[in-house]
């Protein structure tokens, strides 16, 4: 069995308390329930139940507080009140809301706790709820780690059935009928005699009574919404071109301004010459910010082209300059001064049986991108009495503090207008595009100025995926694989990303383990050691973060020792995996899927790769065929148990997207370095998967474990499947991404 070293665990809670500012919290401050926002400006006639749903006489507004960076987010939290509220689909309108410490994320506990997602012993809820707790103290309102599903799953259908009910009893009131008589459809209230009293009113009334509490949810026997296939309220916008996002947004007054910042990430400027751009048509202003020169223009164009006519003296790259020396950096990290933490340690992997079979490698993935289609871009209005802000990003409290520390203003003083995104995989979790705005906004104070980058700044400023080197050592006997022993290096995703806005995060980085010491295979002898590597190009959250590398490293190298014993790589990790009962019947439910072990035809192979992350036990298996002109991507057949599939059809999509988006980058993607700078600029360097490569994908959601989400899952096991088939077919066994650099695909 896999033990944590109890240093970790203490590490871990005495970093929890410093990131809570030093202070214990106390049961006080976590049973105490953050205010609902929206009634800080109800108008008359206006009604809010909780921080998620309002009503007036003109209709009814469901918050979606969780962004929506294209998974769909908006209308899963829109279904899920609606179930429980009895809305008719599409019978109400959709907010993000304003960022509020209500909207504290219930699931960030979940994947934030070092403990195993299966494990629900004493210490391991404690640890769990140590988390949550201090998510809550902090009111930490966030979207990422597939967490928007487990975190509205329940308390969702409860603000649901609280707005039901409170308006029954509106109902019963004005009636004079008991609320036990009274039912509800369709967005209203239907008395005994037949009449029917909307919604909207009995708002005013309503806005009177002390909410309902503890109405018990219904059983899912009773659904309507929850679980069938749902249009998604976007998806006709989005099909037609009308879907608005940040990018597309537009202010009376708005002036428009793009960045030049210095290549090499996070170094200074030391000085520039722009006597040739300021006489350039519709050039207003050429500001210094941070780190590089603004222009405001009166398009985005005219901006974008007088920053091209600066001349700028940059300073030299804070990480080695060219991309050897960050490998290099990588293989010499494996050290004590370097070691991070060790994260599961089961038998003795130095003393293997003296027959059996020894297996090593070394496995490389390099940074990539995260290159979603909306570059990034910014509205920010400076007033005295408040700063306005127009974005989409997945953390909107941290905007608030980010702008208002530039700005002066208190961060309850910054209105954030979040917005659909064009795609995130992590990007917008970054907040310095929106600091660079807040700048040049506070130099134009009382005029709207709309940051955008071009593509090519988007791709130079990218905080990237990190890189990672992993040296694997395993045995093999009586056709068996007997021990499992990695060790990883890797800069730290998390103290990386979050140095960036001045948080501190001490004790050890699960994200460098992740996909890896949460598998749930019982080795004779196991162990995973991680070291994390200072000095490298700073790196970020990158769609399922450590396991988009891990579950590479883990699932490739597992089926190295599996051939090498003989077995079968489907068979031999089911009967590895003992520790998770959930997750076996994941791997039993691919095989099945893809009529696993029957005969193919010749130069054609599959690959199967398991990896736990983010909760969900996923599996996948990839067919492929060796041709002449290259390898060729046939099929592709997806397990995953998320507890409860919301909407299958979204569920599919997602699951769709994250195959092609992992096999994509596992074959093309890589960022590399040279004089300290992005040698990939824009996607045809860094280019994603191509619709004529793409496989047929078939998917399956099981419903046997705890409610998670599904974002992120579907990616790490995608690259080792592909590269398991790869060498089913052709012998050729691949260990380093991007793949095209060793075999060619058509």
């Amino acid at each position: 069995m896999s033990t944590l070293k109890t240093f970790n665990r203490r590490a871990f809670l005495v970093g929890s308390v410093a990131v809570a500012g030093g202070v214990a919290f106390g049961t006080y401050l976590v049973q105490r329930n953050p205010e609902n926002p929206n009634l800080a400006d109800l108008g008359d006639g206006e009604a809010s139940f909780n921080p998620w749903v309002r009503i007036d006489a003109n209709g009814i507004t469901l918050i979606t507080p969780h962004a929506d960076i294209g998974q769909g987010a908006a209308s899963m939290q829109a279904a899920l009140i609606a179930e429980e509220m009895d809305l008719e689909w599409g019978g109400f309108t959709t907010e993000f809301g304003r960022p509020a410490a209500a909207y504290w994320n219930t699931a960030m506990a979940g994947d934030g706790a070092p403990v195993l997602p299966w494990d629900d012993s004493f210490g391991a809820r404690a640890m769990r709820s140590t988390v949550d707790s201090l998510i809550k103290v902090i009111g930490l309102q966030g979207t990422g780690g597939s967490t928007s599903v487990p975190d509205s799953f329940t308390k969702l259908r409860e603000a649901g059935a609280m707005a039901r009910e409170t308006l029954k009893l509106a109902a019963s009131q004005r009636a004079g009928v008991a609320v036990a008589e009274l039912r509800t459809e369709a967005g209203a209230v239907l008395l005994p005699d037949g009449s029917i009293l909307p919604y909207t009113d009995l708002a005013a009334e309503a806005a009177r009574l002390d909410p309902v509490q503890g109405t018990p949810l219904r059983d899912p026997s009773q659904w309507r919404l929850v679980g069938q296939p749902m249009e998604r309220l976007d998806i006709v916008a989005k099909s037609t071109g009308t879907q608005t996002y940040g990018l597309d947004l537009n202010l009376p007054g708005m002036v428009r301004a793009s960045v030049r910042m210095n290549p090499r990430k996070g170094a200074a400027l030391n000085g520039f010459d722009a006597s040739a751009a300021e006489g350039m048509q519709g050039v207003e202003r050429i500001i210094e910010i941070d780190g590089g020169v603004a222009a405001i223009a009166t398009n985005t164009w005219y901006a974008i082209q007088a920053l091209d006519a600066i001349e700028y003296d940059w300073a030299e790259a804070p990480y080695p300059a060219d991309q050897a020396d960050h490998w290099a950096a990588l293989e010499a990290g494996f050290t004590d001064e370097t070691f991070d933490s060790e994260w599961l340690n089961a038998g003795d992997v130095e003393a293997v049986r003296p027959d059996a079979a020894i297996i090593e490698a070394e496995y490389r993935v390099p940074y990539v991108a995260h290159q979603p289609l909306e570059p990034l871009s910014a509205i920010i209005l400076v007033e005295d009495d408040q700063v306005q802000v127009w974005t989409g990003h997945q953390m909107p409290r941290f905007v608030q503090q980010q702008v208002a520390a530039i700005t002066g203003h208190d961060a309850e003083q910054v209105v954030l207008h979040n917005q659909y995104s064009g795609g995130s995989f992590g990007h917008r979790l970054e907040f310095e595009y929106i600091k660079q705005a807040a700048q040049i906004a506070m130099q134009m104070r009382g005029t709207p100025v709309k940051l955008t980058y071009s593509r090519e700044e988007d791709f130079a400023q990218d905080i990237p995926r990190q890189i990672t080197l992993a040296r694997s050592r395993g045995a093999v006997q009586d056709g068996r694989v007997i021990s499992f022993d990695t060790q990883i290096a890797a800069p730290s995703v998390i103290r990386s990303q979050m140095g960036r806005i001045n948080q501190a995060v001490p004790g050890p980085d699960g994200q460098l383990a992740a996909g890896v010491w949460q598998q749930p295979y019982e080795f004779e002898n196991a162990r995973v050691r991680t070291y994390a590597i200072e000095g490298l190009s700073p790196v970020s959250s990158w769609r399922s973060v450590g396991a988009s590398a891990n579950g590479f490293v883990g699932e490739g190298f597992l089926d190295e020792l599996i051939h090498a014993a003989g077995a079968d790589p489907l068979e031999e990790r089911i009967r590895l995996c003992t520790l998770d009962d959930v997750s076996r019947r994941v791997l039993e439910a691919v095989g099945g899927m893809s009529s696993w072990g029957e005969v193919l035809p010749d130069g054609t192979g599959r690959g199967v790769a398991f990896v736990h992350s983010f909760g969900v036990p996923t599996a996948e298996v990839v067919e492929v065929t060796a041709t002449d002109d290259g390898i060729r991507i046939n099929k592709v057949w997806v397990a995953a148990d998320v507890g409860r599939v919301v909407d299958p059809v979204n569920f599919e999509n997602i699951v769709q997207g994250g195959v092609i988006w992992g096999l994509g980058h596992a074959i093309n993607s890589e960022i590399t370095y040279s004089d300290g700078i992005a040698d990939q600029t824009n996607f045809y360097t860094h280019d994603a998967m191509r619709m004529n490569q793409t496989p047929e994908i078939f998917v399956r959601g099981l419903e046997n474990g705890h409610v998670r989400g599904i974002g992120e899952p579907p990616v790490p096991p995608a690259a080792p499947a592909l590269a398991n088939a790869i060498f089913a077919a052709t012998g050729q066994r691949l260990r380093e991404m991007p793949f095209w650099n060793h075999v060619e695909f058509v």
